[in-house]
Order: structure tokens, then C-alpha cells, then sequence
């Protein structure tokens, strides 16, 4: 039997492009919002369930009218979640297609790579689907829009979970992470956190990695089993294949340990990779569980994934998705007058305190 632990954690080379307008066959005079997410590669349904939950988002903020009586309209393109790929995206999205935000776009790598764009040309950078510290700066980078909660908060919920309640000794969890800016931000987190537990030396905390866009966790695997630590508990700050792959081997080579993953795994993709080898297996959440009788945005995501006829099932990852369409289209309603860079800014801050269901 198939089980999985989920932890509610509340807070709430070529380019490909594909053109979706949203209601019409040609965008025409449509509001044209942007992303570059990935759309190949081993994090493709990452990227192809938040590009579908913005649209579905869309989809209904068109039924509502639109903004201005002008239709939104997305227009993504796949960078692979490869950084070099991005900027030529960003640019075009910009130069090309003006678009008035870029939404949603998926991964910490490439967030580093669109950033610079995003300041220099003064675009919102709204709901990005990474928890990087980079993108929470203070004071906040006046582009930048965040959504979901950090990988800091929810690398902390892990270690007082287990800490806490699970009566886990700091010094027997280790780190398996992406070696890159996405892996480290997850690491960095979980030290700050393990400190002030009470952890002061932080240099034997056992950390292994793996390389982006690969499969190669062999090697991190051999690090954790043959190290002279008695590893109770991993957090995990990678990709729901990589993930899956290192458990299976651990589990495999009988290290009898909990693996806890941050959202960007995507629960429902981490569990169909993992099988019957799920069990012991936790993951945080940003938004609120899928469940009838919740939160009303939960009903408005279910009832408008059916009335949309859109593929698949209703995933984590994708109602991410469309809360960042529902909460970008919540201020785009509140501007009067033309429709600038700046002006979407100033809706999005001057929301104050809300009720997005």
C-alpha cells in the first residue's frame, strides 16, 4: 500500500516557445503575461504544472473579463531548467512579446539567471517557484514578488518537527541537495536552523550532493551510508527524480531513515517515482491540501481544474500555480490607468491585508 507523509507548512542550443492565449485563437489585444520554466528535461512537469495552473488561473480571470476589457493571455517558453537558457527568454518576453509581468517561472538557478533582466528593465518578477533566500532580500528587491514560503521556513519546520517532537539528535541528520544555488539556499537554511537548536559546531553536519538535470546520486549515496554518523533523518533540497532515485538506493542498502523533501519535489511526482518505496517519506507544502470543505480557493481550484477539462489530476504544483494567477489578476483589477511595469508594482504592494480564500 502506498503511503506518504505530508507536512502542512501554511504561508502563503534552443528555445521553444509555446503561445497560449487564453479564451481566443489569437492573442490580438490581450494582456500578455510571461514565464520560462522548464518544459524538458528530468524537471519537465514541474514547469508544465505551473505554466497549467497559471493558465487555469487565467482561464477564469477571462470568464471574469479581464482586465480593462482586454483578455490575458500567457506566452512561456522552455528553458530546460537550465540558467544559460534564461536570459534569451526574459529578453525576448520583454523586447518581443511585452509582457507585462513574468509569472511563475520555476527553479532557483534560473531565477539567478533572470534576475539581473528583471532589475535592469524593471519587470515584475511575480511568484516565482523557488524559495531562494536571494529572491527575499531586505529590504526587497521592488521587482520581485514573492508568493510561497522560503526554503528557510520550511527547512526549519523540518528540523523542529524532527527535533522537537520526533526527539531526533541534530547531529544525526544529514543534507542531500543540488549542487547549485537551489541546493545550497536549502543547506544554508537547514545550518541557521540546526544553530539555534543548539547545534554550535556545524562542521561535521553531513552533506552530499548531486548534480543538476542528472540522475548521478550514486556517489552522494556512498557518502552518507559509509560515514561513521548514525543518520536517523535527510533533508532533501532537489528534483523529485534525483529524490526518488536516492531513496530507493538507500532504502536498498537498508538505511532506516526518514527523508524529508521541500515542496519544489513535487509531492504527487516524488510519490508516482517512489511506488511502494514512499513510506517514511515526508514533504512540507506551501498552500493548503487538496481536499473538498478546505479553503474556498481550494473549491474555486478544483471546481475550475474540471470546468476547463484540464489534463491530469489536481496536483500541489499546479494550484501553486493558479493562486499566483488569482492573486496577480486580484491587482491588476485595481489599476485605473495604463497598464506599465510599475503600475502592476504598485497594485501588488498597495493590496495591503487580503482575503484570496
Amino acid at each position: 500500500m502506498k503511503k506518504a507523509l505530508f507536512c502542512n507548512l501554511l504561508a502563503v542550443c534552443c528555445v521553444v516557445l509555446v503561445i497560449i492565449p487564453c479564451g481566443a485563437s489569437d492573442a490580438g489585444d490581450a494582456v500578455v503575461l510571461g514565464m520560462s520554466t522548464a518544459m524538458t528535461g528530468p524537471t519537465a512537469e514541474l514547469g508544465l504544472r505551473m505554466r497549467d495552473g497559471v493558465l487555469l488561473g487565467l482561464e477564469r480571470a477571462n470568464l471574469e473579463g479581464g482586465v480593462q476589457g482586454r483578455r490575458l493571455a500567457l506566452r512561456a517558453y522552455d528553458d530546460g531548467y537550465e540558467p544559460y537558457r534564461v536570459a534569451p527568454n526574459i529578453q525576448r518576453l520583454i523586447d518581443v512579446d511585452h509582457a507585462l509581468a513574468i509569472i511563475g517561472n520555476v527553479g532557483t538557478p534560473t531565477a539567478v539567471a533572470a534576475l539581473p533582466l528583471i532589475k535592469n528593465r524593471g519587470v515584475p518578477f511575480v511568484a516565482p517557484f523557488s524559495g531562494a533566500r536571494l529572491l527575499r532580500k531586505t529590504p526587497p528587491e521592488r521587482y520581485v514578488i514573492n508568493f510561497r514560503a522560503s526554503y528557510v521556513q520550511e527547512v526549519t519546520a523540518m528540523l523542529d518537527g524532527l527535533i522537537n517532537q520526533g526527539g531526533v539528535d541534530p547531529q544525526h541528520i544529514a543534507f542531500f541537495s543540488q549542487r547549485d544555488s537551489y541546493g545550497d539556499a536549502g543547506f544554508v537554511g537547514g545550518v541557521s536552523a540546526l544553530k539555534r537548536h543548539g547545534l554550535d559546531d556545524v562542521s561535521n553536519i553531513l552533506h552530499v550532493r548531486y548534480e543538476r538535470n542528472t540522475l548521478a546520486v550514486e556517489n552522494a549515496l556512498a557518502d552518507l551510508v559509509y560515514s561513521s554518523q548514525d543518520i536517523q533523518a535527510v533533508i532533501m533540497v532537489g528534483a523529485y527524480a534525483p529524490c526518488a532515485k536516492f531513496i530507493r538506493l538507500a532504502k536498498e542498502v537498508g538505511l532506516n531513515a526518514l527523508f524529508l523533501n521541500v515542496s519544489f519535489v513535487g509531492s504527487e511526482l516524488l510519490l508516482d517515482e517512489l511506488g511502494n518505496d514512499s513510506d517514511g517519506v515526508i514533504v512540507t507544502q506551501v498552500v493548503p491540501p487538496l481536499i473538498r470543505g478546505g479553503p474556498s480557493i481550494v473549491c474555486d481550484y478544483l471546481t475550475d481544474f474540471k470546468r476547463f477539462n484540464q489534463s491530469g489530476a489536481p496536483n500541489y504544483v499546479g494550484f501553486e500555480g493558479y493562486v499566483a494567477s488569482r492573486l496577480l489578476f486580484r491587482a491588476l483589477k485595481k489599476i485605473e490607468g495604463p497598464l506599465t511595469h510599475d503600475a502592476v508594482i504598485d497594485a501588488l504592494e498597495g493590496m495591503g491585508t487580503f482575503d484570496l480564500g
